[in-house]
């Protein structure tokens, strides 16, 4: 190189946003969605279904615990969003892949709200998110206001798995309360590890004697005849009143939008149900 040689350096004019993202977990994709931001998402979960367009626009290149790491690295993305220490597996090879990866652990209802307001200030969208975060707020207080209007409040014992049987996380706990609800096993729910929410002793659910049960088993069907089959069981009011109940885990198990929204909403006419009999 000779001396009067000058070295080109790019000229930065300013910073960018992701504009290539890859989501791992539905929540971010959903948000993205309601954020008007979904031009960014370049893959996404095979389990999204929410929103539906999500599914039929967006290649699917992870399940939850595994993932396509060289398929995501064909799309080329300048953002990875995961969730969960389940999903570190994932990350750490995306990483060592060269991609920038983003996880994240909320599992309240409070830190699904900083996830909203988070993810929409990485992408520039920092007043929809604003929005959006009032609006689930607005919605929490006044499901909680008629909450109080109620007779009792019913005791839940609501089941995310069976066999091991394993008991609500933190939002879901949480959620059953702005509902009118009093988790059963709230206490676990401040577990973030499934293996830590494991009942092991049936014996505990017949103590706690819950008025209703809701069953979401993470994408397996809920049997309630199951339920009602265990030893024992047969004494819990839950069990003799017939209130037994599904929430599809799509509605409540996914720590994001759908969760305050239509999951609280099924929470809410389920426990109002049970708390007028």
């Amino acid at each position: 190189m000779s001396e009067n040689a000058i070295q080109a350096v790019p000229i930065i004019s300013s910073a960018r946003y992701p504009e290539r993202i890859v989501c791992l977990t539905e929540e971010s994709t959903e948000t993205l969605y309601l954020l008007g931001e979904q031009e960014r998402i370049v893959g996404i979960s095979g389990f999204t279904v929410r929103p539906p367009e999500a599914r039929r626009e967006k290649p699917k290149v992870s399940a939850f615990t595994s993932a396509k790491t060289d398929r995501i690295m064909d799309l080329k993305p300048d953002l990875v969003i995961g969730f969960s220490d389940l999903q570190a597996d994932i990350a750490a090879e995306l990483i060592r892949l060269g991609a920038n990866v983003l996880v994240m652990n909320h599992r309240s209802v409070q830190e699904i709200l900083d996830m909203i307001l988070g993810l929409s200030n990485l992408v520039g969208a920092h007043e929809r998110g604003q929005a959006l975060v009032h609006e689930y707020i607005e919605r929490l207080s006044l499901v909680s206001e008629q909450a109080k209007q109620l007779p009792r409040r019913p005791r839940v014992y609501f089941e995310e798995w069976d066999e091991p049987m394993i008991s609500a996380i933190r939002w879901v706990s949480e959620l059953i309360g702005y509902a009118g609800g009093v988790d059963c096993f709230a206490h676990l729910g401040l577990m973030p590890h499934g293996k830590d929410r494991i009942i092991a002793n049936s014996q505990d659910v017949i103590d706690a004697n819950p008025d209703l049960i809701i069953g979401s088993w993470c994408g397996k069907k809920f049997r309630p005849e199951k339920v009602c089959a265990r030893p024992g069981w047969d004494t819990i009011t839950a069990v003799k009143t017939n209130n037994l109940f599904e929430i599809k885990s799509p509605f409540i198990l996914q720590p994001g939008p759908a969760a305050l929204t239509d999951g609280l909403e099924q929470l809410q006419q389920i426990i109002h149900d049970v708390a007028q009999q």
